[in-house]
């Protein structure tokens, strides 16, 4: 079997290692001419994961039997629409993909349903009335778009309507979200939707870049919830799978902790990025990424969670702009069994611009100690090693970027 797969960052490369390790052909579709999962691909065709109708016309021309792609949204959609027209197999239909990728689908839906949101509004121009009657601060965002563009919080001060003009900007469909800011603990809940049972994986906290209007993730943090708000989360999963109709599929929910209840975010049929499957692997003791080509390839996996570590810390490096040139110190990380596993985002000779956004961090680290004080003494030696240096040999890691 020949396999398109769209998307070649970091995560994909553990989906096209599985793929292949089951004697199958991966073709690659990436924007990047370099990514860095061309090398695991038997093929890397540059184009845009995002233009259906090349897509479309890559899988023809390939002769492929599938499309898919793992821990990306917006790319969800075209595997979506290209297997519908195609009639090549999927597990998601492109009115579903459309409703759990298009946060103006995604809003609506839950409301309807009764599913616990913030208020919002949907704007496609700078209309400056479209929040008269919302309490600041608030927040901005495309409906579609992925690492974290174009979303900023904006408080009474701020520039709201170069906010809403650069949301639109980064939407494929030139349309933003502007809903109340609920302040609180952000929680990642991670599940499986097993048929009619979700099953709940694992949930971490999300610490973001402090002292910024940014939403960029520094460190995804386990434990974050006990026993009973376990069980809120589970039910709140369960309502969206039945209001999305979502069935044998992984399911993301990113929701806020404000004053006791959950507040949802947004939520994908999918594992999130940023190696999110790995950390929901040693949490839960699940090879997530197993089970989701399980699925992909027309299984019905089953899943049995279990509590396999005392604390966990998914660790993101991020850099000043310049030329990353070299990662330092990961041997010696790697010796020392500070980590799990860590894994490289960006490849060598790449110039970072966005260092404020996730499609700009450097790599990560994966973490996990018996107590607080073991994890902390962890992170801290690993941030004292580590270094990502320029084309000058400069340092431009930004250290101790949670305090």
């Amino acid at each position: 079997m020949k396999v398109l797969v769209l998307a070649g960052g970091s995560d994909q490369i553990d989906l096209i290692n599985e793929i292949k390790s089951r004697g199958h052909q991966v073709v690659l579709v990436d924007y990047y001419p370099n990514p860095p999962a061309k090398r695991y691909a038997d093929k890397h065709i540059q184009e845009s994961t995002l233009d259906v109708e090349k897509v479309k016309e890559i899988a023809i021309s390939e002769k492929v039997d599938m499309v898919c792609t793992a821990c990306t949204d917006q790319a969800l959609l075209t595997v979506a629409k290209v297997s519908e027209d195609l009639t090549l197999p999927t597990y998601i239909s492109y009115k579903t993909a459309l409703n759990v990728t298009n946060k103006s689908y995604m809003k609506k839906v839950m409301m309807e349903n009764g599913i616990p949101t913030a208020r919002y509004t949907i704007v496609d121009k700078v209309n400056l009335d479209a929040a008269k009657d919302f309490q600041y601060p608030l927040v901005v965002k495309p409906v579609d778009c992925n690492s974290s563009k174009g979303v900023k919080k904006i408080t009474e001060t701020d520039n709201f309507a170069e906010a809403l003009a650069e949301a639109i900007e980064c939407s494929r469909t030139k349309t933003a979200v502007v809903e109340e800011f609920k302040s609180g603990e952000e929680v990642s809940a991670d599940f499986y939707v097993q048929g009619d049972e979700v099953m709940f994986l694992c949930a971490t906290q999300s610490k973001k870049i402090k002292n910024t209007n940014s939403f960029t993730i520094t460190q995804s943090y386990y434990p974050v919830v006990n026993e009973n708000q376990e069980k809120k989360l589970t039910e709140i999963a369960a309502n969206i799978a039945k209001a999305f109709n979502l069935k044998d599929t992984p399911l993301l929910v990113q929701l806020i902790l404000h004053e006791g209840e959950f507040y949802v975010l947004e939520f994908s049929a999918r594992m999130g990025g940023g190696s999110k499957h790995k950390v929901i692997e040693t949490i839960s003791g699940v090879d997530i990424m197993k089970v989701y080509v399980d699925r992909i390839f027309g299984e019905r996996p089953t899943v049995q969670p279990k509590k396999m570590v005392k604390y966990a810390t998914m660790n993101y490096v991020y850099c000043y702009n310049g030329m990353f040139v070299k990662i330092e110190g990961r041997d010696d990380i790697r010796y020392k069994g500070l980590i799990v596993k860590d894994f490289q985002y960006k490849l060598e000779n790449n110039l970072i611009t966005k260092h404020e956004t996730s499609g700009d961090r450097v790599m990560g680290y994966l973490v996990v100690a018996d107590s607080l004080k073991e994890m902390d003494e962890k992170i801290s030696e690993v941030d004292k090693t580590l270094k990502i240096l320029d084309d000058k040999g400069n340092d431009i890691m930004i250290h101790n970027i949670n305090g």
